[in-house]
């Protein structure tokens, strides 16, 4: 039984100008222990499709969906709170924006203490020490100290940290990392995806991996969904995805990659999409 199971999702916001579907009949599967990448460029539905299983997005968004099953509950069924004992517990989730995710008004030691008080019940003594666990888990300096420092008194890669603590605070089965190295230099990347394996490794979680790094697909990922303007274009392990890859829309992704120009101009996603379509 698959550890994430949703199929024909579907999220449509109201605008200005009338509905506007930003996922579109998406389905996808995560085993325990397996990492799936979801792959496409901004504006493809990628973390509209994970808030929505979260069930994050604003009460206006309207989702819909044949099935959507985590760990073998049914999360269309659920009430509010039913669903706030799973999210950060069971299933938890590495935002976009690390230093806009955390709450600048509370230090990040209280941040983490919070979620370790409300899902695990921890008293004072027991919640401190089990963040500074998971600040040496994380490769945070200092932990006992960082506790008391806010967002802003750190910096973007320790920021990251600090949220992927928060994220494994209570060793969740599903893990979702949207986006985690975004605006981190390449040293620092390297440094959370090697920390990212590790920890889904020695805890045998499911995670999924938001991202539109072709790199960061083929280092990490045992399978790949691409998506495309909310919908689902192809999914293959990774390896097939590299070498035969089936949609046009991908083969025009990975002949985007910078490595892969043929000449002196890099063409876009677009026109070699637009040329194939033709």
């Amino acid at each position: 039984m698959a550890l994430l199971e949703i199929e024909n999702l579907a999220v449509e916001f109201q605008t200005s100008t009338g509905p506007f579907r930003a996922v579109d009949g998406v389905s996808l599967k995560v085993d325990a222990g397996e990492v799936l990448a979801i792959v496409g460029e901004s504006g493809s539905g990628k973390s509209v499709s994970m808030l929505a299983a979260m069930g994050l997005l604003p009460w206006t968004a309207k989702v819909t969906a044949d099935k959507m099953v985590f760990d073998g509950r049914n999360l269309l069924g659920m009430s509010a709170s039913e669903r706030r004992k799973i999210i950060g517990k069971d299933m938890s989730m590495i935002f976009q924006e690390p230093i806009a995710s955390l709450n600048p008004c509370f230090t990040v030691g209280f941040q983490i203490e919070e979620v370790l008080r409300i899902h695990l019940g921890l008293d004072k003594a027991a919640r401190r020490k089990r963040a500074i666990e998971l600040f040496e888990a994380v490769g945070i300096p200092n932990p006992a100290e960082r506790l008391g420092h806010y967002p802003h008194q750190m910096s973007g890669g320790q920021c990251q940290r600090v949220m992927i603590a928060i994220a494994i605070a209570c060793n969740p089965k599903l893990l979702i990392a949207d986006e985690p190295t975004t605006a981190l230099d390449v040293t620092i990347q390297k440094q959370i995806l090697d920390l990212l394996m590790r920890l889904q490794t020695e805890h045998r979680m499911g995670l999924i991996m938001i991202t539109h790094n072709m790199g960061v697909v083929a280092e990490t990922a045992d399978r790949v969904i691409v998506q495309y303007k909310g919908r689902k274009m192809e999914e293959a392990d990774v390896l097939s995805l590299f070498e035969s890859p089936k949609s046009d829309y991908t083969r025009a992704l990975l002949a985007a990659l910078p490595e892969n120009a043929t000449g002196d101009r890099l063409p876009t996603i677009g026109e070699i999409f637009k040329g194939a379509a033709q």
